[in-house]
Order: structure tokens, then C-alpha cells, then sequence
């Protein structure tokens, strides 16, 4: 018998939800004294920690170049997932549990290759995540399941699960994303341009209804078919529905790019989704979970946090420079007024210049106005403004006050939800990182020489 398939039976049954654990420990002993009946596949998370029969010895479930994995490191990742994530080791779903398991494990195994090789290159380089670090992330962990820390490793540990198994998990994972961050951060360059036309798509898709979600998807590859994959997301549904937190159950499950970020796919509006995927929201709540998606590429699971109807208010940022002229100027101090401010119009490029530009000019005050709600504009600067793109400049126009050009500098929906310039540069500059870090694991793994045993 193969070593996984030994580790397979040694893990089956296993239904391990974070918090339950603690309270099987402590029923093992009385356990003990009267033995109850059970399939002799069921163990508990006393059995999986001190095996009552004789221990296994431990194999290798793969090599990754000269590193290897053995058959204990897949074990405590599989306990690890079925603790933390809530999911329970059945017949059905054990094999693809263990797949992700060791995928995960080659994947990082290839990156610390990486950190490593490029720290004995570069003695000055520092990959490695410090210890406060890792106690933050291991904090922020248990405030997920809300409980304290003390509590949460206590946990793991009546489970079986080693604390270096976690430690190792998230060190590697906070050093792998300081690499690639501090590699390729400078490298990755989002332009006004790119966070206009973002905008600009988000502002079209504010009069819609919207929705915050968060996504699964099991991959039919991954899971060996479509049929697999439903049944796994059927099972997942449940074990969320019993309280496994859905954003760790994504972390590990999920086959999208929002794995990364707890399956959080944002706020997404009625058009950009798949039709299969918003005829499911339709009649959800939020706070629900869909039942299984079926698409072609794999099963997806919704959870919807929030959602809005359509918004229908723009806000827009302006600043203006301004030349006062009163209601009895003359037709020759409007032109003069209105020659300056087109010569000043000319010259400037962008809002930042503005103010700089105008100081140039006597007699023009230049300031910034700050966000309002393009309805609220008095009619002259709103027809101004319907017409101009984000950094252009319009004008001049004539109100009671005097001659105006106005600049717009930026236009948004309106909402809780709508996301700012930094924002949305942010979350662009954040996607370009997530492409290079896949593109870069994959080569990693091109060049790399695996064997699963």
C-alpha cells in the first residue's frame, strides 16, 4: 500500500470544525475508558495526534528538485485544513483534499528555493518576514475565529496539528509576497490613463444593480471532473453553512486569483457578471450562500455579502481659476478677462498644475472646490462639466460672479462602496502583481524537477 494512500485511511472521517476540537480532546479520555462502537475508518483528532497503533513510518510523498516533502508534512498540512477551514475528510472529497494539499507544498517548496537562492546571492537582501510579523498574522488569524491567540494554538495542537506547521505556512507566504513585491513593484506602472478608464467603467456601471461578493470556484481539472467538482462544492456549502469561515475555505480551495484575497471579488455590477452567475444573486440576501454554480470551466460557489440598486448621483472634484468681473462690466473687460483666462487654458496641463499656472497671471485666483454632486453644480459649470474628461480644463464661462475656467479632476459614483483614485490604482498595481507572481511560480515550476510519489 501506497504512503498516501496509508495516509488517505488514516484521515478519513476526520470532521474537524475550529472550536470542536478542544471538546473532542477532552471526551478521548472518556472515550477510552468505554469504547463505543465506529467505523474502524473514523478516527478523532486524539487518534490522528498519538495513534493508538503502531505509527507509520514516514515516507516521501514527493521531491522538488533536492527538497523533499514527506508524508508527514502532507499530513499535518491535510490536519491543518480540515482544523482551521471546518471541512470534513470523506471518501469522496479526501483525494482532492490531499492534491491541493501537496500542490500547496510543492509551490512553496519552489518559492523558498527562490528566496533563498536570491539571499545567497545578494547578502543584503532580506526576504524573510520578521517575528512580529508572523505573530500579527497569526493573531489576526484567530481574531477570524474569535478567539485569542493562546486559544487558537491550543486548538491546533489537540488537533495534531504542530505549531510549526503553521509557522512555516505563513512564513513562507510572507516572504514569498516580500519578493515579489520588492522585485517587481517598481516594475509595475499604473497610469492616469488606466485609473480614468477604470473610473470611467465603474461610474457606467453605477446606474446598475450591484453586488459585493465572494467567490469559490473548484476547478473540473483540479477536482478529475465536473461531476467531482460538484460534489465538492456541495460539501464545502455545508461545511460553511456549519460555520467554516468562507473567506479561509477560499484561501484554500478556490481556483480564482481572488483566492489570494479570501475569494473577495469586490463590487461587481448587473452586465459584467456571467449570466449563470446573476441569475443566482437575484433572489439571494445578503449574508447568503448559493447553492453550486455550474459553469464550464468549474463549479463556483457565491457568498453575497451586500447589494445596491443602481446609484444614480455622480460626484465630481473641480478646481476652478476665476477672474472676478461684475454685472456691469464693460464688453471690453469681459474680453480682456476672457483673453487672459483662454492664454492660461493653454497652458496648463493637468488640475496639480493649475493653481501653479494661474499664480502667473495677474489678476486670476485660482483654489480648488472641492466634491460635489454634479446636479448640485450651478448650470453654467454643469454644462461645462458634462463634457469634460478626467484632467481636462473648460472654459472660460461667464456667471454672475465673473469669468471661470473649470477643471475636472476627478468623477465618481456616489455610494458607500464606490472606490476612490488610490483606491482603484491600488487594486490595479495589486492584480499586475498577482499576474507576475502566477507567471513566475509557473516558471518556476517549468524548470523545476518534481516527482509525486
Amino acid at each position: 500500500m501506497s504512503a498516501a494512500r496509508t495516509l488517505g485511511l488514516g484521515l478519513l472521517g476526520v470532521a474537524l470544525c475550529f472550536g470542536a476540537a478542544q471538546a473532542q480532546t477532552a471526551a478521548a479520555p472518556a472515550a477510552a475508558a468505554a469504547p463505543a462502537e465506529a467505523p474502524a475508518t473514523t478516527l478523532t483528532a486524539a487518534d490522528l495526534a498519538q495513534p493508538k497503533r503502531p505509527a507509520m513510518s514516514e515516507g516521501v510523498a514527493a521531491t522538488v528538485n533536492d527538497d523533499i516533502v514527506s508524508t508527514y508534512d502532507l499530513r499535518q498540512r491535510v490536519l491543518l485544513m480540515l482544523v482551521t477551514y471546518g471541512v470534513q475528510a470523506t471518501e469522496a472529497n479526501l483525494r482532492a483534499l490531499e492534491r491541493e494539499a501537496l500542490k500547496n507544498l510543492v509551490d512553496e517548496r519552489l518559492e523558498m528555493q527562490e528566496i533563498k537562492s536570491i539571499e545567497g546571492k545578494n547578502k543584503d537582501v532580506h526576504l524573510e518576514p520578521t517575528a512580529d510579523e508572523l505573530n500579527e498574522q497569526i493573531d489576526t488569524m484567530a481574531r477570524q475565529y474569535s478567539v485569542k491567540r493562546a486559544q487558537f494554538i491550543s486548538t491546533l495542537k489537540a488537533a495534531g496539528v504542530e505549531e510549526k506547521t503553521l509557522n512555516d505556512q505563513i512564513f513562507i507566504t510572507l516572504a514569498w509576497h516580500n519578493y515579489i513585491g520588492g522585485r517587481f513593484r517598481g516594475s509595475v506602472h499604473v497610469g492616469d490613463a488606466m485609473v480614468n478608464q477604470e473610473e470611467a467603467r465603474l461610474n457606467a456601471a453605477a446606474a446598475k444593480p450591484q453586488y459585493q461578493l465572494s467567490e469559490i470556484m473548484i476547478d473540473n481539472t483540479k477536482a478529475g471532473s465536473a461531476e467531482q467538482a460538484l460534489e465538492g462544492a456541495k460539501q464545502l456549502i455545508a461545511q460553511i453553512k456549519q460555520g467554516a469561515p468562507f473567506a479561509a475555505v477560499a484561501r484554500q480551495f478556490s481556483g480564482l486569483p481572488t483566492a489570494a484575497n479570501g475569494g473577495d471579488a469586490g463590487w461587481l455590477s448587473s452586465g459584467e457578471l456571467q449570466p449563470p452567475i446573476e441569475h443566482a444573486l437575484v433572489d439571494m440576501r445578503p449574508g447568503q450562500i448559493s447553492d453550486p454554480v455550474v459553469m464550464s470551466d468549474g463549479v463556483y460557489i457565491l457568498q453575497l455579502r451586500d447589494k445596491h440598486a443602481g446609484v444614480g448621483a455622480t460626484l465630481v472634484s473641480l478646481k476652478q481659476a476665476a477672474i472676478p468681473v461684475s454685472n456691469q462690466a464693460t464688453p471690453d473687460q469681459i474680453e480682456a478677462a476672457n483673453t487672459k483666462l483662454t492664454a492660461l487654458k493653454a497652458e496648463v496641463k493637468s488640475c496639480e498644475d493649475l493653481e501653479g499656472d494661474a499664480a502667473k497671471f495677474d489678476g486670476v485666483v485660482a483654489g480648488d472646490l472641492g466634491e460635489t454632486e454634479v446636479n448640485d453644480l450651478a448650470p453654467e459649470f454643469k454644462q461645462v462639466v458634462d463634457g469634460l474628461k478626467i484632467g481636462q480644463v473648460g472654459g472660460p464661462v461667464r456667471t454672475r460672479a465673473g469669468m471661470h475656467l473649470v477643471a475636472l479632476c476627478g468623477r465618481r459614483a456616489s455610494g458607500p462602496h464606490a472606490p476612490s483614485r488610490d483606491e482603484i490604482t491600488d487594486r490595479l498595481e495589486g492584480d499586475q502583481l498577482s499576474m507576475i507572481a502566477r507567471r513566475y511560480l509557473r516558471d518556476l515550476h517549468n524548470s523545476a524537477t518534481i516527482e509525486a510519489r
